[in-house]
């Protein structure tokens, strides 16, 4: 079998954390995801299975820590946040959702509602992957959620999803998250320009790496700068907060805020009597399309 790309390999540590915090009492819980561990394959589900322990959820809190200290609160809070603006854009006007690296995220699957559709765009490896778990499931995929495989490198994101029944005219929520940090400069601003064409009352949601982190590391990171940039170099793409707003306005988009861990931690971690790390090197970004 032909090796998955570095990229594509990023998308199972996500949801074992997703699916792990399902064993969380209901008030300290901070992300409600019951499809999570039906998206792992066997092994990883028998790992997440055993986190029904306490004690054996905190050791594997705490060794995530020691490699990757922040990960585990951050990736848990910026899906808390995602999971919040896409509900909010369905019960508002939006009845379409496009998400743009998808990875094994079940976001699509849990929030689409009757009438709505969810158009998933991923690596191949990603998507061939999921459509196994999907067909595994009861039921078998949702047919309001379409599995489209591409390259962000290369892709035509509009005729891509143009020839899978997107409505281009009609407003849309999009979600790009954990994804612009492995694409190239040009890919970014490639995906900025489908995305400046899409429909007014639109919705924007995506995450950035801090540039200055990917330059010098710092920030308490320094395992993810080795990893992540130093030696696989998948890390390639990032931003400086004040660089984000006139960013999106060339593009046709407005910055409605920005998110990090002082509000993760305000918003999610302090009611729920949580007290986990977060990196401080990503920010989610929520914008529209005047």
């Amino acid at each position: 079998m032909a090796r998955r790309p570095a990229a594509a390999q990023t998308a199972l540590g996500p949801m074992v954390i997703a699916a792990a915090e399902q064993y969380e009492p209901p008030g300290r819980r901070l992300v409600e995801d019951g499809l999570a561990a039906r998206f792992l394959p066997p092994a990883a589900r028998a790992t997440v299975q055993a986190c029904r322990w306490k004690a054996v959820r905190e050791r594997m809190i705490a060794a995530t820590a020691k490699r990757a200290p922040g990960v585990w609160g951050g990736v848990l809070c910026r899906k808390r946040y995602a999971d919040e603006k896409v509900a909010e854009a369905f019960h508002g006007e939006i009845e379409q959702l496009v998400v743009l690296g998808a990875g094994l995220d079940t976001r699509a699957c849990r929030l689409t509602p009757p009438g709505g559709h969810a158009y998933e765009l991923d690596l191949p490896a990603n998507i061939a992957a999921k459509a196994r778990r999907l067909r595994a499931m009861p039921g078998g995929a949702p047919e309001r959620v379409q599995l489209i495989a591409v390259d962000f490198e290369s892709a035509d994101l509009a005729k891509v999803l143009a020839g899978h029944g997107f409505q281009a005219d009609r407003p849309a929520m999009f979600v790009w998250e954990a994804v612009t940090q492995y694409l190239t400069e040009e890919a970014v601003h490639a995906t900025l320009t489908f995305l400046s064409r899409a429909a007014p009352g639109s919705r924007l949601l995506f995450t950035y790496v801090l540039v200055d982190f990917l330059a010098h590391g710092g920030y308490g990171a320094a395992a993810l700068h080795e990893e992540f940039v130093a030696k696989r170099r998948v890390w390639r793409f990032g931003l400086a907060p004040d660089e984000v707003g006139p960013l999106l306005e060339r593009y046709g988009w407005a910055e409605h805020e920005q998110v990090g861990t002082a509000e993760y931690r305000a918003r999610y971690l302090e009611p729920a009597g949580r007290d986990l790390p977060i990196m401080d090197i990503e920010r989610f970004v929520h914008a529209a399309k005047p």
